[in-house]
């Protein structure tokens, strides 16, 4: 046989072959259609997690963003509230949900910093939690009821130095914020001001409004309403700048306390392991949505400062908080358990 003769396929032998290559170009179609399925987010509600009661600041924060990011989105974001146990319950039911995008959360110190050196054991870690983005701070006051006789901060911090133990402070609870905050001062100052907890910012803001506890601690949304009505006086601020709510309240360090910087802050986190490009869209729609002139204004008049950040300047920030205040944390033998 010539070799430019050729054996012809066989009948079924070429069927197969038909078959394989319309099998082939079929599921060349598919990969891009279940691609993209996978790629679509969001296509259904995204559930936010607060881990404190509604009508807080933290509420507040998330309640006036979520439409807005929402919209962005073209999804709805529900708010769930989980509140409990110093925004344990919450922020653990965010770290154990499914790391796919549908769950975030916020997160603040006291979750993020505090839990774990003020507790022994927890549900979850911080590392459960992925940094999204820094959102914004509230900043804390000294607040006194009016009849407690103090007249500024200079008189305030000579009579609590000059009177150990004489005197007692509000915080909404055994390692928050506030609690932390008043510590870093007492230790800076050199003096000694008994913690009365309170199971939350309503329930120590009414004692202190009442005169049961002479002073506290409370954040600007807070404490901004009583201090206006004159229900309470701040006597200062513990930013390193004084702040645009109050301009006449001079800081601490005005005081002569160095290095008292502390706020409330908050951010925004997903689950460990939601994908990248979901946290990296999440991070510019939520810049977006704070900045968002309306937005803005409402966050800001309620006493925050927005400062939205990255992921990454997020997490370099939280190891810097717990280095600081694990530290202070041992050395005042503080704990929560």
């Amino acid at each position: 046989m010539s070799a430019a003769k050729r054996i012809a396929p066989s009948p079924s032998a070429a069927r197969r072959g038909s078959l394989l290559a319309l099998g082939a170009a079929l599921l060349s179609g598919l990969l891009p259609a279940a691609s993209q399925a996978q790629t679509a987010w969001p296509n259904k509600p995204i559930r936010w997690i607060v881990a404190y009661p509604a009508g807080g600041g933290s509420d507040f924060l998330a309640r006036q963003l979520a439409p807005q990011l929402g919209r962005q989105l073209g999804q709805t974001l529900v708010i769930e509230n989980r509140p409990g146990a110093a925004g344990i319950i919450g922020t653990d039911a965010a770290a154990k949900s499914a790391a796919d995008g549908y769950t975030i959360a916020t997160g603040d110190n006291g979750a993020m910093v505090f839990n774990s050196a003020m507790y022994k054991k927890l549900p979850y870690a911080p590392s459960d939690l992925a940094p999204v983005g820094f959102m914004a701070r509230f900043p804390l006051i000294l607040v006194v009821n009016p009849a407690a006789g103090f007249s500024s901060g200079a008189q305030w911090l000579a009579e609590v130095r000059k009177n150990p133990g004489k005197y007692s402070y509000a915080s909404p609870g055994v390692g928050s914020p506030h609690h932390l905050a008043m510590e870093l001062v007492k230790e800076r100052s050199r003096s000694f001001i008994v913690h009365v907890p309170y199971r939350g910012t309503a329930f120590s803001t009414q004692d202190l409004i009442a005169g049961v506890v002479p002073m506290g601690i409370l954040d600007t949304a807070a404490g901004l309403p009583h201090i206006r009505s004159g229900k309470l006086k701040a006597l200062a601020v513990l930013s390193p700048r004084r702040i645009a709510t109050l301009p006449e309240v001079p800081t601490m360090q005005e005081l002569g306390l160095q290095g008292v910087d502390v706020a409330a802050w908050q951010g925004l986190f997903v689950p460990r392991g939601t994908p990248e490009p979901i946290v990296q869209r999440l991070t510019a729609e939520m810049h977006k949505a704070i900045n968002t002139p309306e937005v803005r204004a409402k966050l800001e008049d309620f006493g925050l400062e927005v400062a939205p950040g990255d992921a990454a300047s997020l997490a370099r920030f939280i190891e810097q908080e717990q280095r600081s205040w694990h530290a202070l944390i041992r050395e005042r033998k503080l704990s929560a358990d």
